[in-house]
């Protein structure tokens, strides 16, 4: 819902019966437009107060993509502000051909994040350069750091290449939470594949991914987060898509239970 502003985002989650939501607060890219959280005390003050009202927390917090600029100091104001929401987790994105600078950013980064109590979720994704399951395990492995882990987003999963498969060679361990959304199986081309993940998703299990045997691959217990922005629902409120996409995301694990069961 990349239109919702933080707090609609908020009351979305409520709406829809989910327990937390996603907040950005940092551009993945400098063209990128989103809503001024940072340094806004009274927007903050604002989303901590609905936070309380709806019984809705903050999981997690994006996006910081790792260009090969990137100041891991710069984003010191966001991690504190991510601590002082009570987010989990930050949201990374590799963005670098230089593997052995793109570690040591990471590595920084990881290390700051630790002082604000967040963990590093490294999500790969099928347009940027770190897009396969190789490639970060790679980065995790080389980097050491306690509080990274692994981020699968199916869309991204599927067109990177990956299959179910290759989750057998991922530690467990590594996997604290997914994003699920559904798509075609055919992939488009690259050029027009962030326009799919910015717009062109299905809600779970309304798409052809083999999304049951993918949950029923992962651990039972594992957190489930919904990213599946879709155009040509956008003229209903984000309430609305809420709703739409919990219920067709508890339909789907209903599936994957009776799947498991019989």
């Amino acid at each position: 819902m990349l239109d919702a502003s933080p707090l609609e985002l908020i009351d979305a989650a409520a709406a829809g019966g989910f327990d937390a939501a996603g907040l950005r607060i940092i551009p993945p890219m400098a063209t990128d437009k989103i809503a001024e959280v940072i340094g806004n005390e009274p927007l903050i003050r604002q989303i901590i107060a609905r936070m309380g009202a709806t019984g809705i927390s903050i999981w997690d917090i994006e996006a910081v993509w790792l260009t090969p600029d990137a100041d891991i100091v710069s984003l010191i104001p966001a991690l504190a502000l991510g601590e002082r929401l009570g987010a989990k987790h930050l949201l990374v994105v590799g963005h670098d051909p230089d593997f052995s600078r793109l570690t040591e950013n990471f590595a920084t980064l990881c290390e700051a994040c630790a002082r604000f109590g967040l963990e590093v979720a490294l999500e790969i994704m099928s347009y940027v350069e770190l897009r396969s399951l190789r490639q970060a395990t790679r980065l995790l492995e080389t980097a050491r750091q306690d509080n990274a882990h692994l981020l699968i987003d199916t869309l991204h999963f599927f067109r990177s290449g990956a299959r179910l498969s290759d989750l057998q060679d991922v530690d467990p361990s590594l996997l604290k939470y997914i994003h699920l959304s559904d798509a075609p199986l055919s992939s488009p081309p690259r050029d027009s594949l962030r326009a799919e993940g910015r717009g062109g998703r299905s809600y779970p299990g309304e798409g052809e991914f083999p999304l049951v045997e993918l949950l029923n691959a992962l651990p039972a217990t594992i957190p489930i987060a919904v990213e599946a922005p879709n155009q040509k629902l956008a003229q209903l409120t984000v309430r609305e898509r809420s709703q739409l996409a919990a219920d067709a995301t508890r339909r789907l694990i209903a599936k994957a239970a009776a799947a498991r069961q019989g």
